[in-house]
């Protein structure tokens, strides 16, 4: 299990090279973003991915194509996918987060600490009833912190599954208060399920939240940071 962390406002020198390895596709969609750094920071994201995966595949940044699950989920297409590595990808402002696994399912999450943000009314609507119960009562002071600190769970375990929006966040509960181990509390369609996930909580950067989550016991993992220019994976 590795965890990558990168830095998405890249000088144009870096933001070109990383261009380049974009495919057709890749290149249109981030021609259709309005303002010009959701344009820069997706070509960072996407470049650098590729990047990543190209050193744990042994290929150039510009094979690996995409295949997209039910619900909007990036997998590795054939003929790559029989390598049997699972990614995913998750940023917030400027920050990425990358995760890699082999042969199972991952995802992560990361959202930056909004203090200005009404958590209580979104708890209500979104959360499990028990999840903004305890939201409510805690100090208004560390309140938003605990919100993002349930919400990037959360969006962490819907990703690891491949549910997207398809699985409402209010149909499992997760650990939220402070000091508590990131863990998934229960699920109401099979309570026997919250045992075949296993979840850890990120500290990515100040200002930041962060969860990863992977089916079965995540074991050791090894965090790495990309740096501009950075062609090889350091990570044997």
């Amino acid at each position: 299990m590795h965890v990558w962390r990168a830095r998405l406002d890249l000088s144009p020198a870096r933001l070109g090279e990383l261009e380049r390895v974009l495919s057709a596709d890749e290149r249109e969609r981030a021609a259709r973003f309005r303002r010009d750094v959701h344009r820069w920071r997706y070509t960072a994201g996407r470049g650098i991915l590729r990047v990543l995966l190209a050193r744990y595949l042994t290929v150039s940044p510009q094979e690996p194509r995409f295949a997209y699950g039910p619900h909007g989920r990036p997998e590795l297409a054939e003929p790559l996918a029989g390598s049997g590595i699972r990614f995913n990808v998750s940023h917030s402002e400027d920050l990425a987060l990358y995760a890699f696994a082999v042969g199972r399912d991952v995802g992560i999450d990361v959202e930056a600490i909004r203090e200005d943000m009404e958590t209580l009314p979104l708890a209500k609507r979104f959360f499990a009833p028990g999840e903004a119960a305890i939201l409510a009562s805690l100090p208004e002071s560390i309140r938003a912190e605990a919100f993002f600190t349930c919400w990037t769970r959360k969006e962490a375990f819907i990703k690891a599954r491949g549910d997207g929006l398809s699985l409402p966040l209010d149909e499992f509960e997760v650990t939220l208060s402070p000091g508590e181990p990131a863990m998934l509390r229960t699920t109401r369609w099979d309570p026997a399920d919250a045992a075949r996930w296993s979840m850890i909580e990120l500290y990515p950067a100040p200002g930041f939240k962060a969860a990863l989550v992977a089916a079965g016991p995540l074991g050791e993992i090894r965090c790495f940071e990309w740096q501009p220019g950075q062609r090889t994976v350091r990570a044997g």
